[in-house]
């Protein structure tokens, strides 16, 4: 198998603890440049890549390596993603993105045009998809244990903004001028992602409000309800919880899931004799089990190296956009209309959402 050659864009807590990892444990990724605005980063890309070429920006490494090298991933703030991401592409390269795609829905469409035109893939970091107990929803899903999913519950308690790397900008997702919003910027993808596959659908409208406890421009805070043409989702994200945990619940026809880190519990329904369809006489049959995921750990190497095996595979069957670069799209029309229904007093709004050729929505991974 041929060693797919790529560079790292923005060397901070994710790239060199997360990605960089679960590209050294990969057979057929491999980087070799790396680029970063902070000196001190780019000291720290050359300890570790001791072999990489180091440069000071995107642009310098785009011209020293687009011939060199098969792909980029894009690890900056949010700020960046688009200018970037338009920029390898043009310079004919696979781009793989950090979450979100870009902080405007015109940016994000313009990303998803360019890679089917250039031929070449884009991929979002949509890395809570890869998680080891996400595989186990996954599983229990596809099996029909518990039916069809029509509501979903998806709260996300962290008691602090996760913080990057000290010699730049530590707190830069409490700065919307980098990372475009709060928590619903940053893990709003995450929470969007799992609802479009476990409610088999996009949405349609949505109604959203979002707070801030202290003098930061960007929310700490949100809630939203949103419609989909088979059910409906209700997400609760928050940096000021008293724990870091995540807790999902999926209902469907005939029973339950729920997810509570790495513990997942499933509820199937049981009728008992003579009861009613809407479960008036019935009982439940519970199974919990762990499924260790380490939620606990940040940096995420083992799903990363799962999503860099998806972005290789992409590549070879030539799936230029494909369902996580749309669903990053939607994800990104989601988050901003979120923003503009709770500044509008969470005024219910609605999602029109890009032509169905763009979508080509299939039921789920």
């Amino acid at each position: 198998m041929t060693t797919r050659k790529g560079a790292i864009i923005g060397y901070g807590f994710i790239a060199e603890r997360g990605h960089l990892p679960a590209y050294a444990a990969s057979g057929d990724l491999e980087i070799v440049a790396v680029a970063d605005t902070c000196a001190a980063r780019r000291e720290a890309a050359a300890k570790a890549l001791p072999n990489a070429r180091i440069y000071a920006d995107h642009r310098s490494l785009l011209a020293g390596e687009a011939k060199r090298i098969d792909f980029v991933d894009i690890a900056t703030p949010p700020y960046a993603h688009a200018e970037i991401a338009l920029a390898a592409l043009d310079a004919g390269l696979h781009v793989l993105c950090e979450k979100p795609l870009a902080t405007r829905v015109e940016d994000a469409r313009a990303i998803l045009k360019r890679a089917e035109r250039a031929k070449r893939v884009v991929m979002p970091s949509h890395n809570y998809k890869h998680a080891p107990v996400i595989k186990a929803v996954r599983k229990a899903l596809d099996e029909g244990l518990i039916g069809k999913v029509h509501l979903v519950t998806l709260d996300t308690f962290r008691n602090t903004h996760a913080r990057g790397v000290s010699e730049w900008r530590e707190s830069w997702r409490r700065e919307e001028k980098y990372s475009g919003g709060g928590i619903a910027m940053d893990h709003g993808a995450h929470t969007f992602y799992l609802a479009f596959e476990w409610l088999r659908s996009y949405p349609t409208a949505l109604t959203a409000k979002m707070s801030t406890l202290g003098d930061a421009d960007t929310e700490d805070t949100f809630s939203t309800t949103i419609t989909f043409p088979t059910g409906v989702a209700i997400a609760n994200l928050t940096w000021t919880a008293g724990i870091r945990k995540v807790i999902y619940t999926l209902h469907g026809e005939r029973g339950a899931i729920r997810v509570e880190d790495d513990d997942v519990e499933v509820a199937v329904m049981r009728q008992a004799a003579g009861g009613i369809a809407n479960g008036k006489g019935a009982n439940w049959n519970l199974t919990s089990e762990q499924v260790k995921s380490d939620w606990m750990d940040a940096s995420h190497v083992t799903w990363f190296a799962s999503l860099f095996e998806r972005f290789s595979e992409a590549i070879d069957t030539k799936d230029y956009v494909g369902k996580d670069a749309r669903d990053a799209l939607r994800c990104v029309e989601l988050i901003t209309t979120a923003y503009a229904s709770a500044r509008a007093g969470c005024r219910e709004m609605s999602l029109e959402g890009p032509p169905a050729r763009e979508l080509r929505l299939v039921a789920h991974p």
